[in-house]
């Protein structure tokens, strides 16, 4: 490990010389790349110096009890090893999850599809609740929430909806959300109080720089049609939602969200491009994992990965066999518990890796 660390330590003095010279300083892109990437790798450094700096203060210390009579002194310095020991621990710890690499994609914004699955009616009213919770989750996180398309049922559920999510960060917190999520509760349309089980399909996809996908507009099939809205006197009279398919894949979209039927275009092919990128993501990711001979990610995608129980109060994560009795916390956008339970699943599995690699 220490070995890895010193060749990242290598790296940022090297980056602080280059930026020292005044012909990087003058060619902006490059400096602000190399700042950048200093940024990224300065935890680590500062924690290996620390680190390095208290087997300094330890050997002083043991020599102080070799060589002191006092024996208060030699008390002293024996608890001072204790503490250095006990923040050595903690740095190496630190530097083993810094030394872990971070998903490239977690910094971006993230677009949200949900989807009524199995359970008619009570399955889209199970995806509206789905949706209420990670909105409320998003603005807990301090992101900006975009919808950009949702088709209704009239008892208030969502046969689909789709969001965007702007926030630094935004991938992060929600990409361990794909998969199938379960619910099992008693609707309000049951009369003999019987517990039904439904699911809806939630799918994450993070933004994708526009260098990242090409499409050629020869693949597009672009209709304009008119958006859905309240009716009556307020009802769009123009046709500026946009229906975008992407014949090699089949994959469709629309788009109601702006005024224009030039901004819904291109949000549409920007969220084809998502799903394209992801697909492409998650092909490399299967090839891996079937190498490996373990799940891609957090978990098996086509089964279900969450199951929320309302008449016990439950939310069990099938992934990670994580469960808290919360439910209703849950609902109201408290998912952090779950984020840190898989994030930190993931990094046991990488570092794994990493000791076998």
């Amino acid at each position: 490990m220490l070995e890895r660390i010193e060749q990242v330590v290598n790296r940022f003095e090297e980056i602080e010389y280059q930026m020292g010279d005044p012909a990087v300083s003058a060619d902006h892109e490059r400096l602000m790349k190399l700042a950048q990437e200093r940024s990224d790798i300065e935890p680590i450094v500062l924690a290996y110096r620390r680190y390095r700096e208290i087997e300094g203060e330890t050997a002083d210390a043991r020599e102080m009890i070799a060589l002191e009579d006092d024996a208060e002194m030699r008390t002293m310095a024996q608890d001072e090893i204790k503490l250095l020991e006990t923040e050595q621990g903690a740095l190496e710890k630190q530097m083993v999850r810094l030394l872990i690499p971070k998903d490239p994609r977690d910094d971006r914004n993230v677009y949200v599809e949900i989807r009524a699955g199995t359970g008619g009616d009570e399955a889209a009213l199970f995806a509206a609740d789905l949706f209420r919770m990670y909105m409320r989750y998003a603005e807990n996180c301090g992101f900006k929430v975009q919808i950009m398309d949702e088709n209704f049922i009239g008892i208030g559920g969502y046969k689909e909806v789709i969001a965007m999510i702007k926030g630094q960060g935004a991938f992060s917190k929600f990409k361990y959300e794909s998969g199938i999520h379960r619910v099992q509760r008693i609707p309000k349309t049951e009369s003999q109080g019987r517990i039904h089980t439904s699911a809806a399909t939630v799918a994450v996809m993070p933004e994708v720089d526009k260098v990242n996908i090409t499409l050629d507009e020869n693949d597009l099939e672009i209709k304009a049609e008119f958006s859905s809205g309240p009716g009556g006197q307020h009802m769009q009279k123009n046709a500026t939602a946009a229906r975008i398919i992407h014949k090699p894949t089949g994959l469709m979209v629309k788009i109601q969200s702006e005024r224009s039927l030039t901004q819904n275009k291109e949000l549409g092919k920007a969220i084809i491009q998502a799903r394209i990128q992801e697909a492409a993501v998650q092909k490399q990711a299967d090839a891996i994992a079937g190498e490996r001979k373990e799940q891609v990610g957090s978990g098996d995608r086509s089964g279900k990965i969450r199951t929320y129980n309302y008449p016990q109060s439950r939310v069990t994560d099938h992934r990670i066999n994580f469960t808290t009795y919360n439910l209703q916390s849950v609902i109201d956008g408290d998912l952090q518990p779950f984020v840190e339970a898989l994030a930190v699943d993931e990094e046991t599995r990488k570092l794994a890796t990493m000791e076998t690699g």
